[in-house]
């Protein structure tokens, strides 16, 4: 398609990142490359900064969709869609529910469990009220080692591995620093996987699975946004069999929160049988150059300008799934 064509498919569009969350700086990054390459394309696409321009001026704008690069807090979490459905102006990834859900780890994972599907054993621990006593109870329950969550962040930030237990009092305290609520997960030991879902309702599809190895294990936010040292795998050197049941679960997790357009799902496969556990969804997930999406669109055969476009072609209000939609 031509880029007057695209002029004319999208109107003006609005790139939205940066925002207030703690995860600004990959945002920012993330809109850049998305805001450059719809730009490449032919598009009228313009960054918009949430942080530092108000709902007033978004709605001066007049903006014809917008694609949303922002993460975390205030971006990804449901509260901008609002704004959005408020404004009528179309946006990109899930709608007001399920980003709210899929930015909770907890309640996340309550429904993927209501779905049947596999996720790490967890307890839920008030950030302000848990005793030392339930600290200490918590590894007789889910085992060592375990991983504290803030259940509200992403990007690694608030996440602490906890491998004795002189190690959950200091952990705990970092993520009570980031939530009011920690989640204590049971550490599955293996690969890490990640897999990345275009589409809505039955169209959704899964693209290559990327295996993250990250030196010692330690995927934390330096190896995830800065640092040459981790290795990614794509697509993961599975058997065919175990790369369809996968991305099967991907799909599923997706649908199952109400998820539309595009997200990342990501899992832990154990070691000792293969068998694969959910652990999160990123209904905004990043799109920098080292962000997995548009690595995994590559090996689809698919340029990060393209992979761009059709996730702005999926910001359609009409096309999210309605309260009666059922996966299939």
């Amino acid at each position: 398609m031509s880029a007057t064509d695209l002029k004319k498919e999208f109107g003006k569009v609005g790139v939205l990142y940066g925002g207030r969350s703690a995860e600004r700086e990959v945002s920012l990054m993330s809109g850049q490359g998305v805001l450059a390459a719809l730009q490449s394309k032919g598009v009228d696409a313009h960054g918009f900064d949430p942080a530092l321009r108000g709902i007033a001026e978004l709605a001066a704008e007049k903006f014809d969709r917008v694609f949303i690069a922002l993460h975390g807090r205030y971006g990804e979490d449901g509260t901008l869609q609002g704004v959005l459905e408020q404004l009528g102006i179309p946006y990109t990834g899930s709608g007001v529910m399920a980003s709210a859900i899929g930015m909770d780890k907890v309640m996340t994972k309550r429904i993927w469990l209501s779905h049947g599907l596999p996720t790490p054993r967890f307890l839920v621990l008030d950030a302000k009220e848990a005793t030392p006593e339930e600290l200490r109870k918590v590894p007789d329950e889910l085992g060592l080692p375990l991983m504290l969550k803030a259940p509200h962040e992403g990007s690694t930030i608030g996440i602490s591995k906890v491998v004795g237990y002189s190690d959950m009092q200091p952990g705990f305290a970092l993520c009570a620093k980031y939530d009011e609520a920690v989640l204590a997960e049971e550490f599955i030991s293996g690969r890490e996987l990640t897999v990345p879902v275009l589409g809505t309702g039955r169209g959704a599809r899964a693209l290559p699975i990327v295996e993250i190895v990250a030196p010692q294990g330690n995927y934390d936010y330096e190896h995830k946004y800065f640092s040459d040292d981790t290795q990614y795998l794509c697509p993961a050197p599975l058997d065919d069999a175990l790369t369809k049941r996968i991305q099967s679960l991907a799909v599923r997790a997706f649908n199952a929160l109400g998820s539309s357009g595009w997200a990342r799902v990501d899992f832990m496969l154990r070691a000792a049988d293969n068998e694969p556990f959910l652990l999160e969804i990123n209904t905004s997930p990043g799109m920098t150059g080292h962000s997995l999406v548009p690595m995994a669109a590559r090996a689809a055969g698919m340029s990060y300008e393209d992979l761009c476009v059709e996730i702005l072609r999926s910001a359609d209000m009409d096309l999210r799934p309605t309260a009666d939609w059922k996966p299939a």
